[in-house]
């Protein structure tokens, strides 16, 4: 069945210039966000939010991808509303636990409006409602819905909302569930290993045979099977299969990188693409570039991408060999199966299959450093 859910007042016991309770975060996601997203379970199609006109805008971000629609009163909602209705009478906070207050309710509409009609209001659960447990029948663990009066109550929920995802996870081993956050946005395939310390966030996709952690935060990322994150941060990115992040590796946002990938530790990557069998084992950083396949970065190895005004591209095509230090300054193509020497600046294109050799020929004084010391004793 389609069902209209009412929201009639997202503040709680918030001060009236302060953000409503429903417009923060409870494990990184907006509770508007999750309780809507909670209610799609039991049929839910359409979201009918009486919200002051000053927080309307931030409604609208929140609840982008559903169909929404924002009044100034609940007589308003109700009048567009029809059937079955879902009734959020105040904040709340999805949890586990056993019991169902009722907190959240469905009525007929028809119902609603006589109780607005006789000035009763809507925060009182009608006798003839039915509890939100009772719609739900595709999802074996449905959430309770508890309500938050205020900050301090919101923050009280957290362990219980964290233990009602922990708990839906099917075949995800967690290492120490005290120590590891995922927001409710988040899916996780079957056999994930989350180690202590792991963090997900927002619309991130782990692939099946991951291993994340331990100390790792992914963030809206799309992660491929049998990848391994440790100890490091990787934002709005994908992640190819079969490939090693970490440990202390920062990849920032609109990167992909490839499968069967290697990049380690103290490397930054910035709206990059790196191409499958690439390695960057350290030390390195490379932004804004396109990178091929099985290319070896050397330790060292920097993207000269910005210089003060704008930001440049790097090319490096496939089979490539870098040099440990080897700076390229952008916009440079360093073509297919080239070489560059360890140590060197390049500032024009390699062609394939060429050594690039751009630093100063090395020149030995004999016995300069003899001589140097003999001063000394004097």
């Amino acid at each position: 069945m389609d069902r209209s859910v009412v929201f009639l007042d997202l503040k709680g016991g918030c001060a009236p210039c302060d953000k409503p309770l429903m417009l923060r975060p409870i494990l990184f996601c907006p509770v508007l966000t999750w309780v809507a997203q909670e209610l799609t379970v039991c049929g839910a199609q359409r979201f009918f939010i009486v919200c002051d006109e000053a927080w309307q805008d931030e409604v609208r971000e929140v609840m982008e991808g559903f169909d929404t629609r924002l009044f100034a009163s609940a007589q308003e909602a109700l009048a567009d509303a029809e059937g079955e209705v879902i009734v959020v009478p105040g904040p709340v906070a999805p949890v586990y636990g056993p019991e169902d207050s009722r907190s959240v309710y469905a009525a007929e509409v028809g119902t609603l409006k006589a109780r607005l009609e006789s000035g009763i209001p809507l925060t009182d659960c009608p006798a003839e409602a039915c509890g939100i447990r009772s719609l739900w029948q595709t999802q074996a663990l449905p959430p309770v819905f508890r309500p938050v009066a205020d900050e301090a109550a919101l923050s009280a929920a957290m362990p219980d909302a964290r233990e009602l995802l922990l708990r839906r996870m099917t075949g995800v081993t967690v290492v120490d569930p005290a120590t590891t956050y995922i927001d409710p946005r988040c899916s996780i395939a079957p056999g994930v290993t989350l180690l202590p310390g792991t963090i997900l966030r927002g619309h991130t996709a782990i692939g099946s045979g991951c291993e994340i952690g331990p100390n790792a935060m992914v963030r809206d990322c799309i992660v491929g099977k049998d990848t391994t994150i440790n100890a490091s941060q990787v934002n709005e990115s994908t992640i190819g299969s079969h490939t090693t992040v970490g440990p202390f590796t920062y990849v920032r946002p609109n990167c992909r990188i490839g499968d069967h990938c290697r990049v380690g530790d103290f490397v930054e990557v910035k709206n990059s693409v790196i191409g499958d069998g690439t390695k960057i084992s350290h030390l390195t950083y490379v932004g804004d570039s396109d990178v091929g396949q099985r290319v070896n970065f050397g330790c060292g190895t920097v993207t000269t991408n910005y210089d003060g005004h704008k930001k440049h591209r790097c090319t490096i095509g496939d089979d490539v060999f870098l040099g440990c230090n080897t700076n390229l300054i952008a916009p440079v193509t360093v073509a297919d199966r080239a070489y560059t020497a360890a140590g060197s600046t390049v500032t024009d294109d390699v062609p394939e299959g060429a050594l690039a050799i751009a630093r100063q020929r090395q020149t030995n004084i004999r016995g300069w450093a003899d001589r140097l010391r003999k001063t000394w004793k004097k």
